[in-house]
């Protein structure tokens, strides 16, 4: 099983990497810088002594003990003018004195199977040579370029310690929000904290609360359906068991035809509220929707025949306005519900007349709009009419009080507006109003 790399342990990695990169170039420019300042200590002694000697008429006895203590990296050596050795404190193993002859100032000789760095100044009458094998120099430098360099490795097991704490203090926020998402069961929509969060991971958490939001409304709504629908369809069960009971009891003739009548009216009436509830659920927001290229104005010709007999049953003259095709994008099965519940509202609702009316504005927006002379709905209660299982007082039509509402959760779907207004008849005016491309519905 493959082990998720933590972000601690990114970020941990990823600093410490560069905190070690930094070391190690810290220590070598360090190191280096050390040894030439060493080496520039150094040749400075080497050229102190000298001019110290070239100075001196003599040297005296404890000075020469001093020079010629084994110990003593340094070798001197004074020469008359005329090459002859005045002095010397060759240590043990020089087996052959520095040359008479000498260049003035720093030189390196190979003298002796080693390496030597030379200083040598004159006087009119003597030339001192210091001699410091580059061997030593190189060890004594080196010695104090490592010394140099151990606080930063001391430091840097300090400092990755203090990375891997700091980061888990600032991390620490997003622990928090682990912890509340891990502590919530199925049901729970509580939103995570945001205290703390960096700037980068705080927008994430919010559209996340958003999201929470938005389920737990849609999870309330559902539940709240799921009630509303238990309760009316409880309604019509029983309406159906007790006709089906009176059925059972009625003798042959007029009465039992009339318990079958009363019967097959029960079940239309639940046919038409499951039918209702199924158009709901398919326009509720979230639901799949098979967008295609639809004719508005076909499809409201379909809605104005498929309700012609209930108009002319009622009396209602029912008459269409949709000169020409008008596309759109859409579902075709929640457009067709949609529409037809609009119609079929205005002819249950209406008095004498309703209009459908297929337009698109000079804007550019496509407009349905159905109108009716009937008695309407105060504007009071308009944004009400569009709640589920809400119907209209004084009237005694049948319905399920489902038709606007699945109508508004249809037009949400498709991205249009619908709305409810006085029409010129001084009934009701229902309209659907599409944005025109490229704009933003508003929403219904």
């Amino acid at each position: 099983m493959k082990v998720p790399v933590t972000l601690r342990g990114r970020l941990f990695a990823l600093l410490a990497g560069l905190g070690a990169v930094t070391a190690v170039a810290v220590a070598g420019a360090t190191y280096v810088s050390v040894r030439a300042e060493a080496d520039e200590l150094f040749d400075y002694q080497l050229r102190q002594t000298a001019l110290s000697l070239r100075d001196q008429g003599r040297i005296a006895g404890d000075e020469a003990a001093a020079l010629a203590d084994p110990s003593f990296d340094y070798v001197v050596q004074i020469w008359s003018l005329q090459g002859l050795e005045l002095y010397s404190s060759r240590p043990q193993g020089m087996t052959e004195p520095l040359p008479a002859r000498a260049v003035l100032g720093f030189s390196n000789l190979h003298l002796g199977g080693q390496d030597w760095r030379v200083f040598s100044a004159a006087t009119p009458l003597r030339v001192v040579q210091v001699a410091q094998p580059l061997a030593v120099r190189q060890r004594l430098a080196a010695v104090a370029a490592l010394r140099s360099i151990v606080p930063v490795a001391v430091a840097l097991p300090l400092v990755a310690a203090a990375i891997w704490w700091l980061i888990g203090v600032s991390i620490a926020p997003l622990a928090r929000v682990v912890r509340a998402a891990q502590a919530g069961d199925a049901n729970a929509m509580n939103a995570l904290p945001t205290e703390g969060l960096p700037g980068e991971v705080a927008p994430l958490v919010e559209a996340f609360n958003g999201l929470l939001g938005r389920l737990s409304t849609a999870f309330e709504a559902q539940r709240s359906f799921v009630a509303d629908a238990a309760h009316e369809l409880r309604t019509p069960l029983t309406a159906l068991k007790l006709q089906l009971g009176l059925l059972r009891d009625a003798p042959p003739g007029p009465e039992q035809d009339a318990a079958i009548a009363r019967l097959r009216g029960g079940i239309d009436r639940a046919v038409h509220l499951v039918e209702q509830l199924l158009a709901l659920a398919r326009a509720e927001p979230g639901a799949a929707a098979a967008s295609q290229t639809l004719d508005l104005a076909e499809i409201a010709r379909q809605a104005v025949a498929d309700v012609q007999p209930l108009a002319d049953k009622a009396g209602v003259a029912l008459q269409l306005s949709a000169p020409r095709p008008l596309p759109l994008e859409g579902d075709l099965q929640a457009l067709r519900s949609a529409v037809r519940n609009l119609v079929d509202n205005a002819v249950k609702y209406g008095a004498h007349a309703v209009q459908v009316e297929v337009l698109r504005e000079a804007s550019g927006a496509a407009v349905l709009r159905v109108d009716d002379d009937g008695p309407g709905i105060p504007p009071a209660l308009r944004e009400r009419a569009f709640d589920r299982f809400q119907r209209g007082d004084g009237h005694d039509a049948p319905g399920s009080g489902l038709g606007l509402a699945i109508v508004q959760a249809a037009a949400r779907q498709q991205g249009a507006r619908v709305s409810l207004d006085t029409a010129p008849a001084g009934g009701l005016r229902a309209e659907i109003r599409w944005p025109a491309p490229g704009r933003e519905a508003a929403t219904g």
